[in-house]
């Protein structure tokens, strides 16, 4: 079994998840007492994040880089940058360490691909959907990438942020963003992906009537054939 290596703090929520569903899939697989060999160093959110907001994306790049360098030290064979937001720096990451990064968004677009699919919807936090690096990564894979409409980004970041980062899972706002989704549909989307891990919390597959794609959980997934492959 190969050691997975984790950048988290992205925030700490996501980044239980990942330990959670990488230990689960483990024990699935593998049966008994079978757990993941991990390493994880996780930032602090609130400063990533204020630099985020500052446009300091060299500072933002230097973090997680000593992040990801301090997990490479610690014997990781790969690395998964826990978040999406984040995932603007992830080249430069991967330039910082000598292992390889799996890219959320390939393995995102992998999944989509396997299901037959050109154009799918996005939800995430306002910053990845109104930037174009993640959409854009999944876009050279070939997906034509809907977004909700700009008036829906500060509902949508507030229910991530104000919400689920906090571990707040509410109806009213299971309701709001599968009313994003239905318009997403409406505009030619096959699937949505959940380009954010918290919001994996609040809407799953049984809320929606196209394919939903979890990225955490497509994450976990690929990190478990290539430890375990």
């Amino acid at each position: 079994m190969q050691t997975i290596g984790l950048v988290g703090g992205l925030s700490w929520e996501s980044s239980a998840v990942y330990y959670q569903q990488l230990n689960q899939g483990v024990e699935e697989r593998l049966g008994g007492l079978s757990s993941a060999r991990t390493v994880m160093a996780s930032v602090d959110f609130a400063e990533v994040t204020a630099l985020q907001q500052q446009e300091r994306w060299d500072d933002v790049a230097e973090i997680l880089s000593a992040a990801a360098r301090g997990v490479e030290a610690g014997g990781a064979d790969f690395l998964l940058l826990c978040t999406t937001t984040f995932h603007l720096v992830a080249d430069r990451v991967a330039e910082a360490v000598g292992i390889p990064v799996l890219h959320l968004a390939d393995v995102v677009a992998d999944a989509c691909k396997a299901q037959g699919l050109d154009t799918v919807g996005f939800l995430g936090t306002t910053f990845a959907m109104s930037r174009s690096f993640f959409t854009d990564r999944l876009a050279a894979h070939g997906l034509t990438v809907h977004v909700p409409d700009a008036r829906h980004h500060d509902t949508l970041n507030a229910v991530i942020y104000d919400e689920l980062v906090h571990g707040k899972v509410l109806d009213t706002s299971r309701r709001t963003v599968v009313s994003m989704i239905d318009d997403l549909w409406d505009a030619g989307a096959g699937g949505v992906i959940l380009g954010c891990t918290e919001l994996e919390l609040l809407v799953h597959q049984a809320d929606a009537d196209i394919p939903v794609f979890p990225c955490t959980q497509l994450h976990v997934a690929a990190a478990l054939d290539r430890a375990l492959g």
